[in-house]
């Protein structure tokens, strides 16, 4: 009888602990203070075209999360729309998907593929996007099919900033993938979404990831006179002027979600990123798209001292200002190390304490520890890649190949520690180092080949 007492009371005792067990398993979950992200993704804007960069354009929000956050001040992204924004939600270089310039209807993630919308959404995250999705126009390539709850915007790469509509007239513009007609300014709309999602999460007590993606300071553009008067003074030329209109209009947009953040006192547990997709764009000129509608821009953005314009592969088209902000949680200052946008999927992963499967096959690197003065190994290695070239860095050294094939074309070499502006190939009398890049070039082509065996039309 005592023989069976003890036997019970072990297993009673067994029971508790694996009831307990398991509610401190569940206990820690439910506290666990995943903090909510916020992306803000602006369209072409220029290194210079920041006020905390010396820009004559007023962007008074941006710079107030600049000073109060950490700026990423060797920030890469892709030199085109579509590339930057398919790293971003995968972590992986976009010519893995076979993505090399801006897209068209077809679908170019496979079915299934895991973003890091998909992947917060998982792990109990509310997932939105309001704005630029530029990823594939048909049912199936749409944001609702790869992680995000709810998605607003338009599909395609430009429109119209008040009928919506795309260059060829076509509709873009959809709530929840769902092509609709909506009147207002896009900037606003997009806003006014953003505000709608965050104050929704707020009542559902759950962590938010959202992404913002605004179609300005892409052309074509049109500007509410009251953005515009403002720089009559200070800005002669009249593109520039209606340019720097819009950049000023997304900044006090910008304001009203950092504001609304603030009401329902969430800053104090969000993560705010800005930056912009690419560098900016010299100038426009079209008597087709949008019915000739819109006069030409003879002067777009500024990316000085970058060199260079959007769809190069300088720096002027990779190098981007970026801001990551949590307030009362990371300390101001700025950052030199080299990040790309491909590590904003493991970093953010991090940040909720979600563990990112292997197979996911991740390329970026996690850089939070970076902001609290940490080192990236010097030696990293990014890799682009457009229809018309590609480039290896690796460290300091960046080779620039001209040419669809590494067999054919013309090289650029510079070491970017020396020469962060470009100004001097030095590949002749450096031919070690080129033949040194170009087999770990050779490297990335071998990952790309797979896909890009298959050829992918776009258009932007």
């Amino acid at each position: 009888m005592k023989k069976q007492n003890l036997i019970s009371r072990l297993i009673l005792i067994v029971i508790l602990f694996l009831v307990f067990s398991c509610a401190q398993k569940d206990k820690k979950v439910e506290v666990q203070n995943q903090p909510n992200i916020v992306v803000i993704i602006a369209d072409d804007l220029g290194w210079r075209d920041v006020g905390y960069h010396g820009s004559e354009i007023k962007t008074p929000v941006i710079d107030n999360l600049a000073k109060e956050g950490i700026q990423l001040d060797r920030f890469y992204v892709h030199s085109v729309c579509s590339p930057t924004r398919a790293s971003l939600l995968t972590g992986r270089a976009p010519s893995r998907y076979g993505v090399l310039s801006p897209l068209g209807d077809e679908p170019i993630f496979p079915a299934g593929t895991v973003t890091i919308a998909e992947l917060l959404k998982r792990n109990g995250y509310e997932t939105a996007i309001s704005g630029k999705w530029h990823l594939g126009t048909v049912p199936e390539a749409r944001p609702m099919k790869f992680g995000f709850n709810s998605s607003y915007g338009y599909l395609r790469g430009q429109i119209d900033p008040y009928t919506h509509l795309y260059k060829n007239g076509n509709k873009t513009w959809h709530k929840n993938d769902i092509l609709i007609d909506e009147e207002g300014h896009a900037t606003d709309l997009i806003t006014d979404e953003a505000i709608r999602v965050i104050n929704d999460s707020h009542k559902k007590d759950k962590p938010l990831f959202i992404y913002v993606a605004y179609s300005v300071p892409h052309y074509p553009l049109a500007e509410p006179e009251k953005w515009i008067d403002m720089y009559k003074q200070s800005i002669p030329n009249e593109s520039r002027r209606l340019f720097a209109a819009s950049v000023t209009h997304m900044d006090y947009s910008i304001g009203r979600i950092i504001t609304t953040l603030n009401k329902n006192k969430m800053l104090e547990n969000t993560v705010v990123l800005f930056v912009s997709d690419n560098g900016g764009q010299e100038s426009w000129h079209s008597k087709t798209q949008y019915n000739g509608k819109f006069k030409g821009n003879d002067v777009l953005g500024n990316n000085k001292p970058l060199r260079d314009w959007k769809t190069s592969l300088y720096d002027g088209a990779l190098r981007v200002p970026a801001i990551i902000s949590w307030k009362g949680k990371l300390d101001k200052g700025k950052v030199t190390e080299a990040l790309n946008v491909a590590d904003l999927f493991p970093t953010f992963a991090s940040v909720a304490g979600v563990k990112v499967p292997k197979e996911l096959n991740i390329e970026g690197i996690n850089f939070w520890t970076v902001l609290s003065g940490n080192k990236l190994p010097k030696t990293r290695v990014m890799y682009w890649r457009l229809n018309t070239g590609m480039v290896i860095k690796k460290g300091d050294w960046k080779l620039i190949h001209h040419g669809k094939t590494l067999d054919s074309g013309t090289d650029e070499l510079f070491n970017i520690l020396i020469d962060p502006y470009e100004t001097e190939n030095i590949a002749e009398g450096n031919e070690a180092k080129v033949i040194e890049l170009k087999k770990v070039m050779k490297q990335q082509l071998l990952l790309d080949s797979p896909v890009l065996a298959k050829e992918i039309k776009g258009s932007h």
